[in-house]
């Protein structure tokens, strides 16, 4: 990791393409020594500006770049082609010499460039110069703590306890013998606490929130971005894969060092419940409403939070992202020239209640069959002679008075695309359909597209996209990050209903103890627990978390491994309609965990494996 140069990385930059004035989209436009890049203003943003793109993963590359949608239970990538590596993650075809989705050697890189832009950007006399000078190097030294902080984050999330390179900056001709090139990999308790010391300091560098830039600094760093990382990972810390876990006791160093405590504490659960409090009473957000007619309107609150940018749900987003990508994967091929390339699994779809809060599906039978909940007036055979607030006349029965986030979340069989430019144009994932399997690879193979995070307004088939800002921190997760670790740490406290309801509420779903039409308040830890959990897996559905929380909470054994449903993509109503298993997926448990890339393991002697691989 030590090896890659500085002047490697400025190259690298240099390839990036500007295409807008903010101070994320720029670019130097020709190839400079470093002393050039440190005595001029410009070019010393620019530098930043590119560790920003390193650090933070483009959204779009859900299909073939990233694999936390296509390799978690709630989703499918339809590719078994090169390229798209989830679908072999899934068959349990991946080996640490498999290289698949490394993002170790590049988050390195960002993490030794944004070390030497703190080391460096001091030095810079352009900028103290300027009457505020002072404060924009501090800022600025903010900015490359809080990415390198968060770079150690995302590293941490994917192959646990990892390598802290601190603050030396190691020289790119220093032999592979030298110790320095050589370091183990710290704890995962040791991680935590550098990253979170890390946040803490970038905290007292940066603007409070968004608000206090200019419009076109939205997506640089804030105290309250720092805040919201700082919350996701102390929760993640605390949760049974890092806390405590005993299948990581052979997890070792060279020296004998534990790299996971092999000892539960609780009070990794108060930090975690402490820091996601401290960003609801900073006091700068709610969770995003729209209303109609003096009510909150559920599916356009819950749509648009996504679309209407900056708005009040928002902790930190990048600014400029090729969502328009995503927008076309998550498009049906035959109505507006997408690729209906990924696709909500049954299972997730089950998970989505009905419209009175009960849950449709309460378990599965032997061979499959779902156990229908009688009190939920969901069925599984017929269609709607009528059509609903939701939905349209004539789909099938499994998709009629589903709460709103069903229909935010999923492109469902005969229901209306999105965008209705050219009128009502009915989705047809079915054998011989518009998005069918017959004749392309671009098509569902569970039946279903995802649907969230698109908007009305995009057209493929016309060019058409909203280009818009992509949210990475929103207040409704740390929400449901509060009560979990809460709810651990203090079953039964009063704070746990009362945010998990502001969520079902804004939800347009019924309420546990209070509202309209109230469900029973769950009783007990367990109960509690596992209704937020559920609540997580709906309200954040697609949004890069659903992988990692069924790791951290050592279930996906069960959640991502044996066969994966969805409907009969081979055949044309009605028989379309029959639960198929599309793909028999493996999970082992080493997949807890990535394995660390070959490549690394070769270069630094002291560098230990994950367990199993």
């Amino acid at each position: 990791m030590n090896r890659t140069g500085v002047i490697l990385f400025l190259l690298t930059i240099l390839s990036f393409t500007a295409c807008q004035k903010g101070f994320l989209d720029q670019v130097p436009d020709d190839r400079l020594t470093m002393d050039q890049v440190f005595s001029r203003r410009d070019l010393t943003e620019q530098y930043l500006a590119n560790i920003y793109n390193v650090v933070m993963k483009d959204p779009a590359g859900v299909t073939a770049g990233i694999p936390w949608i296509g390799a978690s239970d709630e989703g499918d990538v339809s590719y078994d082609r090169p390229g798209y590596n989830s679908y072999k993650m899934n068959l349990g075809n991946w080996n640490a010499s498999s290289d698949y989705y490394n993002f170790w050697t590049a988050y390195y890189q960002g993490i030794r460039s944004a070390t030497y832009f703190m080391e460096h950007v001091g030095e810079n006399q352009q900028i103290l110069m300027e009457a505020n000078g002072a404060e924009l190097v501090k800022q600025y030294t903010g900015e490359a703590r809080f990415l390198r902080a968060y770079a150690y984050f995302l590293l941490m999330e994917q192959y646990g306890p990892v390598v802290i390179a601190g603050d030396e900056l190691i020289p790119g001709d220093v032999p592979g013998s030298d110790p320095r090139m050589n370091l183990p990999r710290s704890s995962f308790d040791e991680c935590v606490n550098y990253v979170v010391a890390e946040l803490d300091q970038a905290a007292t560098e940066l603007p409070d929130h968004f608000t206090t830039q200019a419009e076109l600094d939205y997506g640089r760093a804030t105290k309250v971005a720092a805040m919201a990382v700082k919350a996701r990972l102390l929760l993640y810390a605390a949760s049974p894969l890092f806390n405590g876990n005993k299948d990581y006791a052979s997890l070792q160093n060279p020296d004998g060092k534990q790299l996971i405590s092999q000892t539960a504490d609780p009070n990794k659960w108060r930090r975690a419940a402490d820091a996601s409090k401290a960003l609801i009473t900073e006091g700068l957000f709610s969770l995003y409403k729209k209303y109609s007619g003096g009510n909150i309107d559920p599916l356009a609150s819950c749509r648009d939070l996504f679309l209407d940018t900056w708005n009040t749900e928002w902790i930190f987003a990048r600014a400029k992202s090729s969502i328009s990508a995503w927008e076309r994967t998550a498009t049906p091929r035959g109505i507006a020239a997408g690729y209906s390339a990924t696709g909500p699994t049954q299972q997730l779809v089950d998970q989505f209640e009905m419209e009175n809060g009960q849950r449709p599906i309460t378990g599965y039978n032997s061979d499959g069959s779902p156990i229908i909940n009688p009190a939920s007036g969901y069925t599984e055979t017929g269609f709607a002679t009528s059509a609903g607030k939701y939905h349209p006349n004539g789909v099938s029965n499994m998709f009629v008075n589903r709460e709103p986030r069903f229909y935010v979340a999923v492109s469902y069989p005969g229901s209306y695309w999105i965008n209705t430019s050219e009128g009502n144009k009915v989705i047809q994932t079915w054998f011989s359909g518009e998005s069918g399997k017959k004749g392309s690879w671009d098509h569902s193979r569970t039946g279903y597209i995802n649907r969230k995070n698109v908007s009305p307004l995009t057209n493929p088939r016309l060019s058409k996209y909203a280009e818009r800002a992509y949210v990475v921190f929103r207040y409704g997760e740390v929400l449901l990050n509060y009560v979990e670790a809460l709810n651990e740490i203090e079953p039964g406290h009063s704070d746990i209903m009362l945010y998990l309801n502001m969520i079902r509420e804004r939800a347009g779903v019924p309420q546990y103890g209070s509202g309209v039409s109230p469900l029973p308040v769950p009783t007990g830890q367990a109960a509690v627990r596992e209704a937020i959990r559920h609540e997580r897996q709906i309200e954040l559905a697609f949004e890069y978390l659903r992988y990692f929380d069924t790791r951290r909470w050592k279930i996906a054994e069960q959640t991502d491994n044996g066969a994966f449903w969805g409907l009969n993509v081979d055949a044309d109503p009605p028989a379309f309609y029959r639960r198929t298993v599309f793909e028999t997926r493996v999970f082992r448990k080493n997949y807890y965990l990535f394995p660390i890339p070959q490549s690394e393991l070769d270069k630094d002697r002291n560098l230990v494996q994950n367990t199993g691989w």
